[in-house]
C-alpha cells in the first residue's frame, strides 16, 4: 500500500509498505478521505509542538471499515471516522472521564503515524459510526468537533457575545458551534477574504479586520461598551494571544483552541482585576463527536461550506505547500483515496 511521509519540514516522499496486520483490540479502516488541518500544514512546517519526524500526518479522516477487530456494534463495510486521540484508559485525566487530555496521549498524525495511507489500524474503543453521513462529512467531524469542544468548554449561554480569533477551519468550527448555543459571535481575523466567507456562508453578524480596524473600539461599539464574556483563540499566533486578554469584559472566559511553542505574557493587574478565568481546550471527547454528527444530521451545520480545494491522493505531494499559502483561499483541502 502508498503512504505519504513528512519525512522532515518542508518534504513529504511517497513509500511503499506492508499493508498492516490486524492487532488484538484494533480495528482496520479503508481510508476514503483525508482533511488537512492546521496540525498538518504545521508540521510540514516544522512549527507543531508534540511533533517528531518522520511522521504519517493525517487524522481527519473517514473510510470503510474492512476488519471490526470484535468492536461491538459495527459490522465490516461500515462507514465510519474515528475519535484519533488514543488514551491509556489509567491515568488520572482518564479516570476524571477526559480522554482527549490523557498524560500519556498518542495522537494520531503527531505523536503515532497517521491516516495517509490506504489502510489504518486504530483501536476498536475510537470508532464511531457513520450515522448514515458521506465520507466528505465524516472526515470534517473531527475538526468541528474540536470547535464543538471549545464552545463546551467555555460554557457559552445564549445572547452572549462570543469574540473568535481566527478565521481558520478550527475558528469557523467554534464559530458554528456557538451560534448553535445561542451566541451572537464576532468573528476576527486579518485576512478580508476568510471574514468574507463568514459573513457570506456562515453568517456571522459581527466581523473585525484587525489590518485594517481598531479592534477594541469595533468590540466596544458591538457590545454596547461591556466587551465579550468569551473570548476563544483559534489562531495559534503569540501576538493574537496575548492581546486576547485586553477584549474580554469584566468576568470572562478566555479559552485557548489555538496553540503556539511560546511563553504567554500577560498583565496580572489587568487580568486579575476582571476575575478572569484562563483555561485551554485540547482535542475532543466523544460526546462532542456525537454533538457535530447530530448537528449535521439536522442540518444545524453544512459541511459543503467547508471544502474548498479537493486532490487525489497521488495529487498530494505537488498540491501540499500550496495550502500554507493564504493566497489560495483554502479552508479545507479534501484528499480521496
Amino acid at each position: 500500500m502508498q503512504v505519504i511521509v513528512c519525512e522532515e519540514p518542508g518534504r513529504l516522499a511517497f513509500k511503499e509498505q506492508e499493508k498492516p496486520e490486524i492487532k488484538e483490540g484494533y480495528a482496520q479502516i479503508r481510508i476514503r478521505r483525508i482533511g488537512i488541518c492546521g496540525t498538518d500544514l504545521h508540521a510540514f512546517e516544522g512549527t507543531q509542538p508534540y511533533f517528531s519526524y518522520p511522521r504519517v500526518l493525517g487524522h481527519e479522516l473517514s473510510g470503510e471499515l474492512v476488519d471490526t477487530g470484535g468492536a461491538q456494534g459495527f459490522q465490516k463495510g461500515d462507514v465510519v471516522t474515528f475519535i484519533p486521540y488514543f488514551n491509556c484508559g489509567v491515568c488520572i485525566a482518564c479516570r476524571s472521564g477526559k480522554p482527549n487530555c490523557c498524560a500519556k496521549i498518542n495522537v494520531c498524525g503527531v505523536h503515532v503515524d497517521g491516516g495517509m495511507t490506504e489502510y489504518l489500524n486504530v483501536p476498536t474503543y475510537s470508532l464511531v459510526h457513520g450515522e448514515g453521513l458521506s465520507y466528505d462529512e465524516l472526515a470534517l467531524v473531527e475538526p468541528l468537533a474540536i470547535g464543538a469542544h471549545g464552545v463546551r468548554r467555555a460554557d457559552v449561554k445564549p445572547g452572549e457575545y462570543v469574540l473568535v480569533m481566527g478565521a481558520g477551519p478550527i475558528g469557523l468550527g467554534i464559530m458554528e458551534f456557538a451560534r448553535i448555543a445561542g451566541a451572537k459571535v464576532i468573528a476576527m481575523d486579518i485576512n478580508a477574504r476568510r471574514l468574507e466567507f463568514c459573513r457570506d456562508r456562515l453568517k456571522v453578524e459581527y466581523v473585525i479586520n484587525v489590518a485594517t480596524e481598531d479592534v477594541l473600539e469595533q468590540l466596544a461599539a458591538i457590545t454596547n461598551g461591556d466587551m465579550p464574556t468569551v473570548v476563544i483563540d483559534a489562531t495559534g499566533s503569540l501576538k493574537a494571544i496575548n492581546n486576547g486578554f485586553q477584549y474580554m469584559a469584566h468576568g470572562a472566559r478566555y479559552v485557548l483552541v489555538g496553540l503556539q511553542k511560546g511563553d504567554i505574557s500577560i498583565s496580572h493587574p489587568e487580568f486579575h482585576k476582571r476575575e478572569a478565568t484562563l483555561m485551554s481546550s485540547r482535542n475532543a471527547t466523544r460526546e462532542d463527536f456525537e454533538h457535530v454528527i447530530a448537528s449535521m444530521k439536522k442540518g444545524l451545520v453544512q459541511p459543503a461550506n467547508y471544502i474548498t480545494h479537493r486532490v487525489q491522493f497521488a495529487q498530494v505531494k505537488d498540491n501540499f505547500e500550496s495550502w500554507l499559502d493564504p493566497a489560495n483561499g483554502v479552508i479545507k483541502a479534501m484528499i480521496e483515496v
